[in-house]
């Protein structure tokens, strides 16, 4: 597999664009030497790179693409609304229409507000919670890997340089799946915690009652609940994790899956607190969000038509099956190959992870790195192990076949070291928490 026009324009991009790219997953160090470095195109779970070779992907967008790429209902949306300008002085009535699908949708939701990215709406909502409580102290699920690039978490990680060592006094973690640790948190700073922020699940299901627990706490306590729906919603449940475990929080954020891969974030959430950021009322002095283009008609337009067609198709039903495919083909094949303590699939159906283990069960980035590199090999791009709307039954078999051909490598290589297959140096993290 040949990649020399990639590599040209790799080292043309990090020339230009510090790291080479503008999300830290998708940078050169997040994939092994033996990688597409630049993609042209997609299609449905199909992607083409720079050199022509053609991959089946399950990245899909940092877990955005959910319908697949140009899909073309969205396609024909986005087109139209071009025809009609993408950015004007006052709102659009696709602002109103993306609005009123999306309250739809999301039970105990009120009001929304738009922007770009899942960091920016996040934050927004932290500061709404600040300014309804008149408190300061967030707490944060320790065991969710990211919420935001600002300031209140990046600080909590390895790449804080640039963040003033204050911020770290207005963050305080507390765990998954464990009530005390949010008891205690609420007990040692006491009338301080604006709101706790978490993801309602990830690899976990939540355990009977914990998030019921929470919510209970944080109302006892005086704080607002904040669920992190960027990759539950739209992929756990139309109505996203909320509505799958019946909680509603105050406040919870969306984006990714929302508009089909098109920039689009939403903060949603119960007007008492959204109407803070109005500036109808005296006294309303929440900046909230002001973005040039958190209204840009193309990502409404997206947005509006991919919710049709979740509306109209059973795309969280297809994720599920799928995932569920892929998940058994992926387990059995790791069994034939005698590595299933050292390769485990992860999570939800429609939203699978894998880990990879040296040969003393210990997490290993060389080993990530050489299943990633036997299985491009083999014509299958993933970083994740997501699942669209477009992956077929004849798609999920042929990255089966290809992880079977991927594990057998890896296979041999818990036996005489991974370094010996692996052409060049292993991935590395993009940051460690220091929770």
């Amino acid at each position: 597999m040949d990649f020399e026009r990639s590599r040209r324009l790799q080292a043309r991009l990090r020339e230009v664009i510090p790291g080479g790219c503008h999300t830290y997953a998708k940078g050169d160090d997040q994939y092994p030497e033996l990688a597409p470095g630049v993609i042209v195109r997609g299609s449905g779970c199909h992607v083409w790179d720079a050199d022509g070779n053609e991959f089946i992907e399950y990245g899909m967008g940092l877990r955005s693409v959910t319908l697949g790429h140009a899909y073309p209902a969205v396609v024909e949306a986005v087109r139209g609304s071009l025809a009609l300008g993408t950015n004007f002085s006052r709102p659009s009535p696709l602002e109103l229409e993306c609005a009123e699908a999306l309250l739809d949708i999301v039970d105990g939701a009120d009001m929304v507000k738009f922007t770009k990215d899942g960091s920016t709406a996040t934050t927004a909502a932290v500061k709404l919670a600040r300014a309804h409580t008149g408190r300061e102290v967030i707490g944060m699920c320790a065991e969710h890997p990211f919420f935001s690039y600002d300031d209140w978490f990046i600080c909590t990680t390895t790449s804080d340089a640039g963040i003033p060592p204050s911020a770290r006094e207005t963050v305080a973690p507390f765990h998954y799946n464990d009530l005390d640790s949010v008891r205690r948190l609420f007990a040692s700073r006491p009338g301080q915690v604006a709101a706790l922020v978490l993801e309602a699940a990830r690899t976990d299901e939540p355990a009977p009652g914990f998030l019921e627990g929470v919510q209970a706490l944080c109302r006892e306590n005086g704080a607002l609940l904040v669920f992190d729906e960027m990759i539950t919603g739209f992929r756990w449940h139309l109505g996203g994790a909320q509505k799958l475990y019946g909680v509603t929080p105050d406040l919870s954020t969306y984006g990714k899956a929302l508009a089909n891969g098109f920039a689009l974030s939403a903060l949603v959430g119960r007007r008492e607190v959204m109407r803070l950021g109005s500036r109808e009322r005296e006294g309303d002095q929440v900046f909230l969000l002001s973005t040039t283009h958190g209204a840009e008609t193309t990502a409404l337009a997206a947005a509006v038509a991919t919710m049709r067609v979740y509306r109209e198709q059973p795309v969280v039903e297809h994720l599920h099956r799928q995932g569920e495919r892929l998940r058994r083909g992926l387990e059995a094949a790791a069994v034939a190959r005698g590595v299933a303590g050292h390769f485990k699939v992860l999570g939800r159906a429609c939203n699978l992870l894998y880990a990879t283990l040296d040969g003393a069960g210990q997490p290993s980035q060389a080993f990530r790195t050489l299943f990633l590199q036997e299985t491009i090999r083999r014509g299958v791009i993933m970083p994740s192990l997501v699942t669209s709307f477009s992956h077929s039954d004849a798609d999920v078999d042929r990255t089966i076949d290809a992880v079977d051909g991927a594990l057998d490598v890896y296979a041999r290589a818990l036996h005489d070291g991974a370094e010996r297959h692996l052409q060049g140096a292993p991935s590395r993290h993009v940051f460690d928490r220091r929770w």
